[in-house]
């Protein structure tokens, strides 16, 4: 008995101790470029991240939990964190800072919701106040924005979320990405929130220089129709608006986008239906936006930034954003309004978020249980 309790000790005391640092390891792009990537730490299934200053950053989980961390790694959970609803591919989503947070101490953060149990569901964006002490906490919630209608199924909320930039001509206007719900047709209609980018100012009410004042009340939100699933949204240096979104089977997209426009889903698409059927590509339909680079076979296109740091001086301008499918960082060349994939960087994880991190490293993170929060840097 003794010796079996020992040894039990002893596997327990392994598995209490402290785990050490993993180590950096170096990634290769398919351009030739070296990127040195250090493990920070590690989360179940993250989605979304963003710095509130040169020491800190939030990252949330799909399943529903906020952490306040370090960048050199420690973990604190933010209370306060409105529940929700998890399944398919939703949960927790995207986290951004109002534009004057220095100030106002404003969090805006994207959940999905049920009010039938569960039976239908959309998603919805709230803002709250971020308390930072020993225990961080969210306080003063306020509902800014519902995703309408709610639908059964499971995935395409999109729900990613980005302010307009000083000398955007947006500045401080809130746009949301509101996926098609997997049902294709809505993305064209007029009183459905659905397959359209959101406009909207930072406490949720609707500016009436929107481009649709006359399609209804919903519609009087839109900026543009026409999209399926948009999981990537960020601005260039000269204030233009891009974002990425699957395509069906194949033909994700990587759009410049701009008021107004219908970008033609489901209509038109690089890809084709799951079932085989063709879809007419984007050329065949010159009325609606056609995307300025595209993927076949697909790359499934997650959280995007557009680069503007010191760090990596050649690529200022550069796009990158995440790839799930294809397991890669990604680095698309904008050249005004082209885009060209330029380099993937592959060490077999899927990639779920992309940020420009303090003094310009570039910080990803992992689509997995135990998913990783790397920063990348020059080796």
């Amino acid at each position: 008995m003794k010796t079996v309790f020992t040894a039990f000790a002893l596997m327990l005391s392994i598995f209490l101790a402290p785990v050490a640092a993993a180590e950096s390891f170096t990634v290769k792009g398919s351009g030739g470029n070296l990127l040195e990537a250090t493990p920070v730490a590690e989360f179940d299934s993250p989605w979304a991240m963003t710095f509130i200053n040169d020491n800190q950053l939030l990252v949330t989980t799909k399943p529903g939990k906020l952490w306040l961390v370090s960048t050199d790694g420690n973990k604190t959970q933010v209370v306060g964190v409105p529940k929700a609803l998890v399944g398919g591919q939703g949960g927790l989503g995207d986290v951004v800072l109002h534009p004057d947070f220095a100030r106002n101490g404003l969090v805006y953060l994207s959940f999905i919701e049920s009010r039938d149990g569960g039976v239908t569901r959309g998603a919805f964006v709230v803002r709250g106040k971020l308390r930072l002490s020993d225990k961080p906490a969210l306080t003063d919630l306020e509902r800014i924005w519902t995703q309408l209608p709610k639908r059964r199924r499971g995935g395409h909320f999109s729900h990613r979320i980005a302010f307009g930039p000083k000398g955007s001509g947006h500045e401080g206007m809130l746009f949301i990405t509101s996926g098609d719900r997997q049902e294709q047709w809505p993305a064209q209609r007029w009183d459905m929130a659905l397959g359209k980018i959101i406009r909207l100012y930072d406490d949720g009410s609707v500016p009436v220089d929107n481009p649709f004042q006359d399609k209804g009340e919903l519609a009087r939100s839109f900026w543009t129709l026409g999209h399926r699933n948009l999981l990537g949204i960020a601005f260039d240096a000269m204030g233009q608006m891009w974002t990425n979104e699957m395509g069906p089977r194949h033909g994700d997209e990587l759009n410049l986008v701009t008021p107004g426009q219908n970008y033609g889903w489901p209509i038109v698409s690089n890809g084709d239906n799951y079932d085989g059927s063709e879809i007419p590509d984007h050329d065949t339909r010159p009325e609606f936006a056609a995307p300025k680079a595209w993927w076949v076979p697909s790359i499934a296109p997650s959280g995007l930034i557009i680069y503007s740091g010191r760090h990596f001086p050649n690529w200022k301008g550069n796009a990158f954003m995440g790839g799930l499918v294809s397991r890669a960082l990604i680095r698309v060349e904008l050249s005004g309004t082209q885009a060209t994939e330029a380099e993937r960087f592959r060490w077999g994880e899927r990639i779920r978020e992309v940020e420009q991190g303090p003094g310009g490293a570039l910080w990803v993170l992992e689509d997995s249980h135990g998913g990783r929060l790397l920063r990348l840097t020059r080796p």
